[in-house]
């Protein structure tokens, strides 16, 4: 049931998308970091791209379990213990950030980034499905805390060093989670009439969530790749210095993030499938963009995707309550998973096709044959049937 106060309401989304925010900026400090890490270690683009990676690896495939114990424990349990962790990787990386450690607790560093299932089942139980999209559309502006990570993450760490500055960005994330603990509160209690074996079936026998899972492999893993990649290419591509680079990437997040709720809205009123298919459309025409030698056209590519990329995030969360409106943690975690994965492997495509080929451009030609793919798959899949349209 649907808790009426609407005041307890916004206040728990507010605690959700700070914590969002913050998990995200822990999520993102490595590749925050990046061209300074490179630079101290003298990394290939390479192994540079799979530092970078490392993190989105777990905080991809953590999505589906932390979703599930989400749906069966509640949110602000499950939340609240994941923001306290993040100390436990950052300690380690303050005493020791050579390259075998930051891919090793890197990984675990990772964890903050299934936040989004976590907060996405808590955040749901809130409002009634006509208010879902815009509301999780909010909730998704912590996406924030990536800007925070990449642009103020070099910048701190030139006042006080890398190392402490994995602490400073752990312990923001431990007193939140204490906070959250002690403020937030589930919409209802956690339920237990579904066994997690219950959930975990719904996963493999529910084609529409697999489709829901490829379209925000797009548009989230797309945000995702190019959010940590972004100070690497205009560093390496167009010579810019850390600061600058980051400054540019940060521009890119708070873009994407602030269209997010936009996407939330049009699709209430829309419906996310159509506004998905004006997504994939624009994405596949304005990708190619960022194959090019210009700094400028480059730079347009890289907000016009962000702008998709945002406005495509909340429309693929209007579908995942208004299809499973029971088990959204389970399937946010999938579809989650599928994001996260969607940005892990494109940094380290991107890295191999520069080291091969001495041009990132094979990269985003693959983006484009996704965009148009996925295409295909939405109008095969729901606007072919007027049906499922919302």
């Amino acid at each position: 049931m649907l808790n009426p106060n609407r005041s307890a309401a916004n206040q728990n989304l507010f605690f959700a998308t700070m914590a969002f925010a913050v998990a995200f900026a822990n999520w993102g400090i490595i590749s925050g970091l990046a061209p300074l890490l490179k630079k101290e270690l003298g990394l290939s683009v390479t192994q540079a791209s799979v530092m970078i990676a490392i993190p989105v690896l777990l905080g991809s495939i953590g999505r589906i379990p932390l979703g599930l114990l989400t749906d069966r424990y509640g949110g602000r349990l499950v939340f609240s213990i994941l923001l306290i962790f993040t100390i436990v990787p950052a300690t380690a990386l303050f005493f020791n950030h050579s390259y075998p450690s930051l891919l090793c607790w890197g990984f675990l560093m990772g964890l903050a980034g299934t936040s989004f299932a976590v907060g996405v089942a808590f955040v749901s139980g809130w409002y009634p499905p006509s208010q879902q999209g815009t509301t999780l559309g909010i909730y998704g502006a912590g996406n924030i805390g990536q800007s925070v990570a990449v642009f103020g993450g070099p910048v701190l760490a030139a006042r006080i060093g890398i190392p402490a500055t994995f602490l400073v960005f752990s312990a923001v994330a431990v007193v939140w989670g204490l906070v959250f603990a002690f403020g937030a509160t589930n919409a209802k209690p956690p339920s237990k009439s579904k066994s997690l074996a219950e959930n975990i079936h719904v996963l493999k026998t529910e084609k529409l969530a697999w489709v829901l899972s490829v379209f925000y492999a797009l548009t989230f893993g797309g945000f995702v790749a190019l959010s940590i990649y972004l100070p690497t290419l205009y560093k390496e591509v167009f010579g810019l210095a850390p600061a600058d680079a980051g400054a540019k990437t940060a521009l890119f997040v708070l873009v994407a993030t602030l269209t997010r709720p936009v996407g939330g809205i049009l699709s209430d009123r829309l419906g996310g499938q159509k506004l998905l298919l004006y997504v994939f459309v624009g994405i596949a025409a304005t990708s190619w963009l960022m194959a090019t030698s210009s700094i400028w056209l480059f730079t347009i590519g890289v907000m016009c995707c962000a702008v998709l990329f945002g406005l495509g995030n909340g429309g693929v969360f209007k579908l995942v309550p208004q299809y499973f409106p029971q088990q959204t943690g389970s399937v946010t975690g999938l579809v989650g998973a599928a994001g996260g994965l969607g940005g892990f492997f494109p940094p380290i495509v991107l890295g191999i096709c520069r080291d091969a080929t001495g041009s990132y451009a094979l990269g985003f030609g693959l983006l484009i044959v996704f965009a148009l793919s996925c295409t295909g798959v939405l109008v095969q899949t729901f606007l072919r049937s007027p049906a499922k349209l919302s």
